[in-house]
């Protein structure tokens, strides 16, 4: 089995994630917000940080429950943030509920989080015919447009290269590299 060359072989989460997630067009909308806070938690830390505290972050937003999580109330935020399962940042914690606040009005505006964010890439993902992960870019263009506009709409922690890392998970950009044997699964 060949995998991308950022996937650590030895570490099952990574792998499951790899093989089973990552770059796979996601069209669900409660997947996409996960995804989407995922990512914001993981500003500034590991990726395998953020894997390893996934399962606590489920439980303390209500699966990803983004009509119960746009409801939260502080008292339940700052319970979450007594919650060491999880990371505490005070801020992506309360941007959690400010981003389903968000993700409700572009369901609202758009008719679904999904065609807003597809509709970005023509909904079709764009392929990078990556050779070595390293080559991927942080950020692009198109991650700048979108994290402008997001951030406009009210999101918050959506910077361009979150939101690049968003777009190569929710596979609207193929980034996994040409010899893995997932490049052209999608």
């Amino acid at each position: 089995m060949k995998r991308c060359g950022w996937v650590k072989e030895n570490n099952t989460l990574y792998v499951a994630y790899h093989d089973d997630e990552w770059g796979k067009p996601l069209h669900d909308e409660q997947a996409l917000f996960e995804l989407l806070c995922l990512e914001t938690y993981q500003a500034g830390l590991s990726w395998e940080t953020i894997l390893n505290k996934r399962v606590a972050f489920k439980q303390a937003f209500y699966d990803y429950d983004y009509s119960k999580v746009a409801a939260m109330s502080d008292e339940e935020l700052e319970a979450v943030l007594q919650n060491p399962a999880v990371v505490r940042n005070r801020g992506k914690i309360y941007a959690t509920r400010t981003n389903a606040q968000a993700f409700l009005k572009v369901r609202e505006e758009f008719g679904s989080f999904d065609s807003y964010l597809w509709s970005w890439v023509s909904f079709t993902p764009l392929d990078n015919s990556v050779k070595d992960y390293k080559q991927a870019p942080a950020k692009t263009e198109l991650s700048e447009r979108i994290s402008k506009d997001l951030k406009k709409r009210g999101f918050k922690f959506v910077g361009p290269v979150c939101i690049y890392s968003f777009l190569q998970a929710a596979g609207l950009i193929n980034d996994h590299e040409v010899s893995c044997d997932w490049h052209f699964e999608n």
